[in-house]
């Protein structure tokens, strides 16, 4: 057993459908093996008996070696921005839909966790973004995203006005209903749908994909990873536009707010199964190829 992997934390949503199961079988396999577990608190009600110690995610994050992600793609993002200042890898389990980040499947739970623990993984770095909303130079609310930072209208089928600017440099100005702030991580999930480019996790690039443009030539653009964009609210914008990151943390801005976003500093390690291919995750999630089957 690494001596690296020594103490393990499982994290995840307790209302996730079939998790319990799979907790149970996660938390047997890891005593059987003499590792120490360290439950996330909201997760105690799905193995009651466990005499394993319930903590804060943030205080999982301090004291274990490896992270055991258990839900879907969701999950998994909602811990990252937790976890990843913490520079301790992260494993997902699958238990929900796509499963493009939570890769290990409960049918192949028990060889799979088993081989990363002894040390067989590939392992990746992912970035995240840092998004900031100022009202008259002032910080008003941050976040940060694994996946996405979307500026929208937040009203359905109206436009919002904003002006663009990426390394202080003026890009366009823009009608549109938003605009999607895109990592590589997210460049599958609502950029893929919004008509983004899919970019391989290890691209150092953001993507910006407008939402419904008005201007038809309007096409998303890729920037270099270190790039800071900012986008400006326009003072003539009726409503208050929400600054959404990975679909779950919201804040809100006005007209005549900006948004800023940069990369965050600290990055996700995140561990795969030997053998993993990015491309395979794209052929089965994505169905590439299906129009081929007879």
């Amino acid at each position: 057993m690494p001596a690296s992997f020594a103490c393990v934390g499982l994290v995840g949503r307790s209302q996730r459908e079939g998790l319990a199961p799979v907790l149970e079988e996660l938390i047997t396999l890891l005593h059987l093996r003499g590792h120490e577990v360290l439950l996330e608190e909201r997760l105690a009600e799905l193995v009651p008996s466990s005499e394993d110690p319930r903590l804060p995610i943030a205080e999982i994050g301090e004291r274990a070696d490896l992270v055991i992600v258990i839900g879907g793609d969701g999950s998994l993002l909602g811990a990252a921005r937790t976890l990843a200042r913490f520079d301790l890898p992260v494993l997902g389990v699958n238990r929900g839909r796509l499963g493009f980040l939570t890769d290990i499947t409960p049918d192949e739970l028990s060889e799979q966790v088993s081989a990363v623990l002894d040390g067989h993984y590939d392992q990746e770095s992912r970035f995240l973004l840092d998004a900031t909303v100022l009202r008259d130079g002032k910080v008003i609310g941050s976040a940060d995203a694994l996946n996405d930072v979307v500026v929208n209208s937040g009203t359905s089928a109206q436009m919002i006005e904003f002006e663009l600017y990426v390394n202080d440099v003026f890009v366009y100005r823009q009608r549109a209903d938003g605009l999607i702030v895109s990592t590589p991580t997210g460049s599958t999930a609502y950029s893929l749908s919004g008509g983004g480019p899919i970019m391989h996790p290890t691209l150092d690039a953001i993507v910006l994909v407008p939402m419904f443009p008005h201007a038809l030539s309007s096409r998303p653009i890729v920037l270099d990873g270190n790039s800071e964009v900012r986008i400006d609210i326009l003072d003539r914008n009726r409503t208050h536009p929400p600054v959404t990151c990975d679909g779950q943390v919201n804040l809100t801005a006005r007209p005549g707010d900006s948004v800023a976003i940069v990369k965050k500093p600290h990055r996700l390690l995140l561990l795969h199964p030997k053998g993993h291919s990015f491309y395979a995750s794209c052929r089965d999630k994505l169905r590439w190829g299906d129009a081929l089957v007879n």
